[in-house]
């Protein structure tokens, strides 16, 4: 399966695809905008049933007064989400499509982020408003919808993808090579295959669904996790087993929480890499099993391996680090270690 979301130029993309025919319709002009971008960057969803796309996306930074909305937005620097269209098929998409928006914003150190949406596209609003998004103005018969990078507001959906260490806990959580790029896809090694990242719900979506038999109910709605890719080498640990992402506990469950299988499946697939017969099988077992959701806020740039946990950061032997509670300083001590933006965390 192909990958899901790809730098492109718009000049590398087929602009008589059929996919291109609804803003042909929407806009008046669009191919004589399009083909003045032709040297410009773009992502792309490319299509894997047929030839073709069923995604695009352009991201565009302004510095200045944006005159042709009613009211005028004054004079700042902002990132223009100038061009989305998508075809999740359930999966999701939507959700990757917005991260990368919120990756680049945070990335160029703007503090607005603003799209246009026709009110027909009721989906696409409920998504924006669901992450902080909110009606500012209109444009040519579109909404203009508003996100404000540099006010929060304590709801850590709205606020994504900030983050604040201050009154919450945070953990060092461990995942198994087989899982990690599945669930985490911006957080993909150098050396695993970008084939890995496929176009499924729980790769796309910025909430992620992970089920363990340790007690993850030590962590609360708001504590951080630092996500620790275990070894692909049998007692190579030390020099192989990293940190590669920052995430925001949603809620935290225990199996037996759900009322039924149903509630659980449907808890449980649109975020989890388990299929759903490996769901059933879990639900089944008599074991005790134990879900967190978190928030996917951002991935290290840089990854802190294991000897430099243990020897910069001050991370003891012991305890196991499987689910490891670790201080304040010590996570920002690996932030900085792992080039995290620095705009991620608020406080």
């Amino acid at each position: 399966m192909l990958n899901n979301l790809r730098l492109a130029k718009f000049e590398d993309v087929d602009l008589s695809d059929e996919f291109f025919d609804s803003l042909r319709e929407d806009y008046v002009g669009f191919n004589t905008w399009y083909n003045s971008k032709l040297n410009q960057n773009c992502y792309v969803v490319d299509n894997v049933s047929k030839p073709g796309i069923r995604g695009f996306l352009y991201l565009k930074v302004e510095d200045g007064e944006v005159g042709d909305v009613v009211p005028v937005m004054a004079a700042a620097k902002r990132l223009k989400i100038g061009t989305l269209k998508i075809i999740a098929h359930g999966t999701k998409l939507g959700e990757r499509v917005l991260k990368k928006a919120f990756d680049t914003a945070i990335a160029e150190g703007v503090s607005e982020i603003y799209v246009t949406i026709f009110p027909k596209h009721v989906g696409l609003i409920k998504l924006f408003e669901r992450y902080g998004f909110s009606k500012c103005g209109m444009k040519d018969g579109e909404i203009v919808f508003f996100g404000e990078l540099n006010t929060h507001s304590g709801d850590i959906i709205k606020d994504y993808p900030h983050i604040a260490l201050s009154g919450h806990k945070c953990f060092l959580l461990a995942i198994y090579p087989e899982y990690h790029t599945k669930l985490f896809p911006d957080s993909i090694l150098h050396n695993e295959d970008a084939d890995l990242v496929q176009d499924i719900s729980y790769t796309n979506t910025i909430h992620k669904v992970y089920i363990a038999k340790m007690p993850l109910t030590r962590m609360k709605r708001g504590d951080i996790v630092i996500m620790y890719r275990t070894t692909d080498r049998p007692g190579q640990a030390r020099f192989r087993s990293v940190i590669t992402s920052i995430c925001v506990v949603e809620e935290v469950r225990k199996k037996k929480d759900f009322s039924n299988l149903a509630e659980f499946l449907k808890f449980s697939v649109p975020h989890s890499v388990f299929s759903v017969a490996e769901l059933r099988k879990i639900y089944a077992d008599p074991d005790r099993h134990y879900i967190v959701r978190m928030t996917y806020n951002a991935a290290f740039t840089k990854r802190v391996i294991r000897d430099k946990m243990l020897d910069l950061v001050g991370i003891t032997e012991q305890p196991r680090w499987d689910l490891r509670e670790l201080t304040e300083d010590q996570v920002r001590h690996l932030a900085n270690l792992g080039v995290l933006n620095a705009n991620i965390i608020v406080d």
